[in-house]
């Protein structure tokens, strides 16, 4: 069972236009659990939605966590909460730090491509990489200047960022001149909209897997094919694993039919089977359950290369299975 967290609204700030900062302490001012660059916090929120919020604190503070919201006009609803109700001294119920956006030390530099309110694990990221000397630039896109988190403080460092303000450049970032000399050993991260990760994707195709790692804010519609893609040859054609399987519970030894069109987890629920989740798109993690025996076609955000083709778990949100039955340890 993941550790749950129990945390105070220490501050609530406004970072930049339409962001606002948490600062989040332990009510008791005892030290809270670490964390690395790229973790993030599910929080719990008073009207019972749980939503996922990266840490953009120094991992060194651990009096605190920050965590950056942008609110989301067209959103689920849960940055729209945080804005109009969350305030200093309200309690929020949270997850220990969880990290699927992990830096790798081993890298020889490091490059940053954040959109919007994707700065935020990529601040936690810069912080860390100037704390250890490492080689490291970031080119930053954001609708205008007063939208972009941490601007002022991001500008103290000209010769390491970028910024690119859409409103006085008159269009969108041109992602292939900004990542235009890579060098081999480097390691691109990018957090922000499908549209930019849609066009980082396409800029670093002919890198060598690997190289890039994505933060999605939500599963984009036309992502899923190339995350399959990413997996290796094992990898399964979209569409081939979208018909109807069975799963078997090994330790409640029951089996379920699972229908086309309806995932794993709906079908558990149906059924009385009570699985943690959260995103239902295969972006978090929550839903993760280990495989005992069958194949899987993997179609989720989170799992590595290596766990895809190791085979040992699956989102049961979004993942389907490639043979007739599919046994999971449940």
């Amino acid at each position: 069972m993941t550790e749950r967290l129990t945390l105070q609204v220490a501050d609530v700030r406004a970072e930049a236009r339409d962001v606002v900062l948490l600062e989040l302490r332990a009510a008791s001012g005892a030290a809270l659990p670490p964390f690395e660059p790229g973790a993030h916090l599910e929080v719990e929120l008073p009207n019972g939605l749980v939503r996922h919020y990266s840490l953009c604190s120094d991992w060194r503070e651990r009096e605190h966590y920050l965590v950056g919201v942008g609110r989301a006009l067209n959103g689920r609803g849960g940055s729209q909460y945080i804005h109009q109700h969350v305030r200093r001294g309200m309690s929020l119920k949270t997850s220990a730090p969880r990290n699927h956006f992990a830096l790798d030390a081993r890298a020889r530099g490091f490059v940053f491509v954040a959109g919007g309110i994707g700065i935020t694990p990529i601040h936690a990221m810069v912080q860390w990489c100037e704390a250890k000397r490492q080689p490291w630039r970031l080119v930053y896109a954001a609708r205008s200047r007063q939208r972009a988190a941490f601007y002022e403080t991001l500008r103290e460092l000209p010769d390491r960022v970028q910024f690119h303000f859409d409103d006085e450049n008159a269009g969108l970032l041109d992602v292939g001149a900004a990542l235009a000399g890579v060098e081999p050993g480097e390691q691109i991260y990018c957090c922000g909209p499908a549209p930019l990760v849609k066009a980082v994707r396409e800029a670093t195709a002919h890198l060598p897997e690997g190289t890039v790692k994505f933060e999605f804010f939500t599963a984009p519609a036309d992502a899923r094919p190339q995350a399959r893609q990413e997996a290796g040859p094992a990898a399964a054609p979209v569409g081939a694993a979208d018909g109807a399987f069975r799963i078997e519970l090994r330790r409640s030894g029951k089996c379920l039919d699972v229908p086309a069109g309806q995932s794993i987890l709906e079908v558990l629920e149906r059924h009385g089977h009570e699985v943690p989740f959260s995103c239902r798109e295969g972006l978090c993690r929550t839903c993760e359950t280990p495989i005992v025996e069958g194949a899987c076609d993997h179609r989720d955000y989170v799992l590595s290369s290596d766990e895809r083709a190791a085979g040992k778990s699956l989102m049961v949100c979004v993942s389907r299975s490639l043979q007739p039955l599919l046994v999971l340890d449940l």
